[in-house]
């Protein structure tokens, strides 16, 4: 079995490869920080701008654009190499952030983060393809533990960050910060990547997948769309429009010269169940994006310690990844990833059962362990996933593309869930904890729904002549 995990930390950490690791994980810390952030300001954003019914949409939108330019960033690093494409979107980046804070409504508001999402897709998709070109196979899985985790170090500094900032009533400051956080990467890349990429053959297919983008976004658009009707009808009617257009996605992105994901993908062999397995735990993690607006409605929680609690998913994922990384036998890791999401799945059931109305401190204590078992459920598998997607195909010209479409897949699948969470919300609200017994049991049942998925995830890739 190919399992990429030899290498140490002090490999990867060392004096030769620690610049392009900080890159490499700054821009996807970026990326994951300010997602989660927005979270803990919505309710005071909300409060101060308006656009209660287009809540969901600010983290959807995010996300959407995060799919357009994760579907070009394999282009996009054959013809411009690391250092031009990490500045490129670093400075989109910074002026989607500048959009944001000046935002007089909520409209504008969802315009700058689309721009933001559509610079974080590709710092993210970024942060994926240049692990496979510019580091060892050997370091791939720490290497993904790495990028990864930060993610989870997102969900912690985010919605801490957010609430901090909206406790204070400067929610439009914590936007200010992302620009200066934007400027110091900057500086930092220069020195820290090389112009090209590690590998300058270029590679057979190097086109902007078109086609497969306009489903997937259309089928993101629709989705989240259907959480503004208030009828129940046009609710089930957008669903499903959006969920039939996934299948002519896999179709036509099958039969595209420019695809989102690899041939391997499509032929026999474990890749498409890794990329199943991590779009669905991606999924439902948009659980988070709720969190913060349930700790005050529901436990009176002031923004700092909603977005405290918030955090908890970040820290079982963060401890979760970095655990599990270090794991170096085949056949545990393979059982450890096909327990993980039944593990996020018992976190999630037990968020569901435990929501109360005026919760007292016994409740919201309930909360935060079931938010850090859900986030050690997806940290356990992430990393071993992430690996295997680089490491599974059955033409090694196809890793970069491999690497690239596990951020696609990872924003496509978040997008998707932060649509579905908005419509459970405003289909089941009713002032009360209704809305949150439906999101986390809702959530529960698509994570469990992916051990079968991941089960299969740990296969070998079969030979050439297998069917």
């Amino acid at each position: 079995m190919e399992q990429p995990d030899t290498g140490t930390w002090r490999d990867l950490l060392g004096p030769r490869y620690l610049g392009a690791s900080t890159v490499l994980a700054g821009g996807v810390a970026l990326y994951a920080t300010n997602e989660f952030l927005t979270i803990s300001l919505m309710p005071s954003a909300v409060a101060d701008i308006g656009g209660q019914r287009l809540y969901a949409w600010v983290t959807t939108v995010y996300l959407v654009g995060s799919v357009v330019a994760a579907t070009t960033v394999h282009s996009v690093l054959t013809r411009w190499g690391p250092r031009r494409s990490y500045l490129f979107g670093l400075s989109m980046f910074g002026v989607g952030s500048l959009a944001c804070a000046a935002a007089p409504t909520m409209e504008l508001l969802l315009v700058g983060r689309t721009v933001q999402g559509a610079a974080g897709g590709m710092l993210a998709g970024l942060g994926y393809a240049v692990i496979n070109t510019a580091l060892p196979s050997r370091l791939w899985t720490k290497a993904s533990a790495l990028v990864s985790a930060m993610w989870g170090v997102g969900t912690l500094v985010g919605p801490a960050t957010g609430g901090l900032f909206a406790q204070f009533g400067s929610w439009r400051w914590a936007f200010g910060l992302l620009v200066v956080m934007t400027t110091a990467m900057s500086l930092l890349v220069p020195v820290a990547l090389p112009g090209r990429a590690a590998d300058a053959t270029p590679p057979a297919r190097v086109g902007i997948p078109i086609r497969s983008l306009l489903l997937l976004g259309t089928a993101a658009l629709l989705v989240s769309a259907a959480g503004v009707p208030h009828d129940v009808r046009a609710t089930a009617g957008l669903v499903a429009a959006g969920l039939v257009l996934i299948p002519v996605f896999v179709v036509v992105d099958r039969r595209a010269r420019a695809a989102v994901l690899p041939p391997s993908a499509f032929a026999p062999g474990p890749l498409k169940w890794v990329y199943l397995t991590l779009g669905m735990l991606m999924a439902a993690t948009m659980v988070d994006m709720y969190v913060p607006l349930f700790a005050q409605r529901l436990a009176h929680l002031a923004p700092l310690a909603a977005g405290f609690l918030g955090a908890g998913l970040a820290v079982g994922w963060t401890v979760g990844e970095i655990t599990s990384a270090s794991l170096s036998r085949p056949a545990v890791v393979v059982r450890v990833v096909a327990v993980a999401p039944l593990v996020m799945a018992t976190g999630l059931a037990i968020g569901a059962v435990t929501q109360r109305q005026a919760a007292s401190a016994w409740f919201v204590a309930a909360w935060a362990l079931a938010l850090v078992i859900t986030g050690s459920g997806i940290g356990m598998a992430w990393p071993h996933l992430s690996a295997w997607a680089m490491g599974k195909v059955r033409d090694p010209a196809e890793g970069p593309a491999a690497a690239a479409a596990i951020n696609t897949v990872q924003v496509i699948c978040g997008a998707f869930g932060a649509a579905l969470a908005g419509v459970v919300v405003n289909v089941a609200d009713r002032g009360d904890a209704t809305a949150a017994h439906w999101l986390f049991g809702v959530f529960a049942v698509l994570a469990a729904a992916a051990a079968v998925s991941a089960a299969r995830s740990g296969r070998p890739v079969p030979g050439p002549g297998s069917r």
